[in-house]
């Protein structure tokens, strides 16, 4: 949705100094992931926020198998309860989807967007526990997208000492995380208070994000009749926010674009 005017302005700059890749190009690097994975004979361990994240995973996941670009014997667990609520949600409104999935969904074999023949959905604390004993290469995704709590730090515990193993990222790290630190290649990193060596790789995908890109935020406020009075920047990195606030200077004629600190406060 695109406002029309704003005297003030608040506005997220997660991804104010980048671009996302195009769909395809991030099609094609989550499927080379996976497979330099399985080629290793590993499992790709996957930090995903249960609302959003996790269901555009498995979206793509469902269309590479369905095309044949992953082996149709890879098994794909989402091990996080919330997230297969939220799924359950996804599935029961497809008069909700884009023409995209909805034509998907009516030629996808088994017309269903969110799941195909190896996907699995393990909500009890047991079948959790069962996927430490998996034989095989397979994919995991389970929350918290920061691997900060739930059940992911459970499956990072058991495999981040695997060379053979990939860690994928999906979406912004806040400073300070586990998922942080791992995307950053940290050597070693506690989980549950111990210490483990991090000998499973590290790897990053940007273009499943739920946050918008530099040129998407710019499209966005630059669909504003005039320029407010004062913009505001939160939700980003400081070089991500005071490059975004630059450009929509620069770009877009905003005349005071604002970055706040902790603590300061305006007079609106």
């Amino acid at each position: 949705a695109f406002p029309d005017r704003a005297d003030i302005l608040i506005m997220e700059s997660t991804y104010g100094n980048r671009e996302h890749p195009e769909d395809q190009d991030t099609d094609e690097t989550l499927e080379a992931i996976i497979r330099d994975t399985v080629k290793q004979g590993g499992r790709v361990i996957v930090p995903a926020f249960a609302i959003g994240r996790t269901q555009e995973l498995v979206y793509r996941l469902n269309n590479l198998v369905e095309a044949g670009d992953l082996p149709p014997d890879l098994a794909v667990y989402v091990d996080s309860p919330l997230a297969i609520d939220a799924t359950s949600i996804f599935r029961a409104h497809p008069e909700a989807y884009d023409e995209e999935t909805a034509e998907i969904m009516m030629t996808d074999p088994d017309h269903d967007p969110f799941g195909f023949r190896l996907m699995h959905y393990t909500r009890s604390a047991q079948e959790s526990k069962a996927l430490n004993f998996l034989k095989g290469p397979s994919v995991i995704i389970s929350a918290s997208g920061m691997a900060e709590a739930g059940r992911i730090l459970h499956h990072l515990k058991n495999n981040v000492e695997d060379s053979r193993n990939t860690v994928l990222i999906t979406g912004f790290q806040a400073p300070d995380t586990l998922g942080r630190r791992i995307l950053d290649g940290h050597k070693r990193t506690k989980v549950f208070g111990e210490v483990y060596d991090v000998r499973a790789g590290g790897a990053g995908v940007t273009g499943v994000s739920g946050d918008a890109d530099r040129s998407e935020l710019l499209a966005w406020a630059g669909h504003l009749s005039q320029p407010p009075r004062q913009t505001f920047l939160v939700h980003g990195e400081p070089e991500a926010a005071f490059a975004l606030a630059e450009r929509m200077r620069s770009q877009l004629g905003v005349p005071q674009v604002i970055v706040p600190e902790l603590g300061q406060r305006f007079t609106i």
